[in-house]
């Protein structure tokens, strides 16, 4: 109760954090043309979550395929921004901003919530200033795109367009999650009260990763699953349909050494219930390596119990083909004056360190490269990159360590 006014309102506990609410701008390459400089190509919005060093969570489609980045704060003003990496699996993107008086939200584990605890959307959708929206959670651990890194915060505050990479608060006007997707059944992808967010508590793992290591260095157990559905469940005998099959183990894997085996039913992972194969996946993909994850399973009907051993992911080999090499966020194709930067990944050690499309690559490591099998010969395998390249007549060198 305001008693001043003689009203209800949240806004007291809520003030607090809309300064820290900006609004996002992802820019393009500056048409040849024209003098105007780089053009917007898509925006969003963002949540200031440390003031100090300027750091910005956004989502990771909304800054994809931008060269430079800018914020808006609610004030008026208006930074330029550096991407520092994103994760695509989670959606999550880390932006760095310099400026002054800014404003941070406070943050709350999100293992903490419960359905039907209210929820507050802010973001700027539609091309609109600031805009707060309220609704309850309708749901926790939720996956709405396929057995990915998925364990959403289920929302019917309305989120629509521009809303995304902007935070979800509590009734205290604390960070929950960050809004990164709807289910829509209207043509114009309009809000129907279904919004999902990214728990702060994966949130949370992915940001520390990026600050530290400029990208997410995830661990594995060496199986592939799935979620259990009515017909498969059916096959195993079994009269639930929330849980994850075991669908392959790879041979020396942890789970191998965990004992556990095709179509063998996770229940529960790290005292969490699985509701499906995001679950899992969401569980294991914000786990660090040496992590001792408790299992509960169901094999032939009876429950089991082991302890998985998070491993250390083997470093990705290059990708080599007739026409092009792809490794470590970088695509490069064979061209007259020798291998050619086509495409760096958004998000990717390389784009944070600043490599950029056109960039000639003339050694990597001190081996000279001439050819996509120099390149393959010389990034395969290799924790650390030295890499020189030509750029509009000039040498830069740039290091890319994992």
């Amino acid at each position: 109760m305001d008693t001043s006014r003689g009203v209800y309102s949240f806004a007291p506990n809520l003030e607090h954090s809309l300064p820290a609410v900006v609004k996002v701008q992802a820019l393009g390459r500056a048409s040849v043309a024209s003098d105007d400089g780089p053009k917007p190509i898509q925006g969003g919005s963002g949540v200031i979550i440390d003031a100090a060093n300027g750091i910005i969570v956004t989502n990771h489609h909304v800054i994809d395929g931008g060269r430079n980045f800018t914020v808006d704060l609610p004030d008026g003003r208006f930074l330029d921004a550096e991407l520092v990496g994103a994760d695509e699996d989670t959606d999550i993107a880390v932006l760095r901003a310099r400026g002054t008086g800014l404003t941070q939200v406070a943050q709350v584990d999100s293992d903490e919530l419960r359905t039907g605890d209210l929820a507050f959307a802010v973001g700027y959708p539609f091309g609109l200033d600031q805009t707060l929206t309220m609704g309850v959670i309708s749901g926790l651990n939720r996956t709405g795109r396929g057995d990915t890194i998925e364990d959403y915060i289920q929302t019917d505050a309305a989120v629509n367009m521009g809303n995304s990479g902007g935070p979800l608060l509590d009734s205290r006007g604390r960070l929950i999650g960050i809004n990164t997707s709807i289910l829509s059944g209207g043509m114009g992808g309009g809000n129907d009260g279904i919004a999902f967010a990214v728990p702060t508590r994966i949130m949370r793992f992915v940001v520390d990763q990026i600050l530290a290591h400029g990208e997410v260095r995830r661990g594995q157990v060496g199986m592939v699953v799935g979620s259990l559905t009515a017909p498969r469940a059916r096959e195993l005998g079994l009269n639930i349909v929330r849980g994850a099959v075991v669908y392959d183990v790879r041979p020396g894997s942890a789970a191998e050494r965990a004992g556990l085996k095709r179509s063998d039913v996770i229940t529960s992972l790290q005292d969490r219930p699985m509701v499906n194969g995001g679950s899992v996946q969401a569980s294991v993909g914000i786990t660090t390596p040496g992590t001792q994850l408790p299992v509960t399973y169901l094999r032939d009907g009876k429950e089991g119990r082991t302890v998985l051993r998070v491993e250390d992911a083997p470093v990705h080999a290059v990708r080599l083909g007739s026409q092009e090499a792809i490794a470590r966020g970088l695509t490069v194709r064979a061209g007259s004056d020798g291998v050619v930067v086509q495409v760096v990944e958004a998000g990717s050690l390389a784009a944070s360190e600043g490599l950029k499309a056109g960039d000639i690559v003339t050694r990597i490591n001190k081996a000279s490269v001439r050819s996509l099998a120099d390149f393959a010969s010389a990034v395969d395998g290799q924790d650390r990159l030295h890499i020189v390249v030509e750029r509009d007549g000039e040498t830069m060198e740039f290091d890319l360590i994992r």
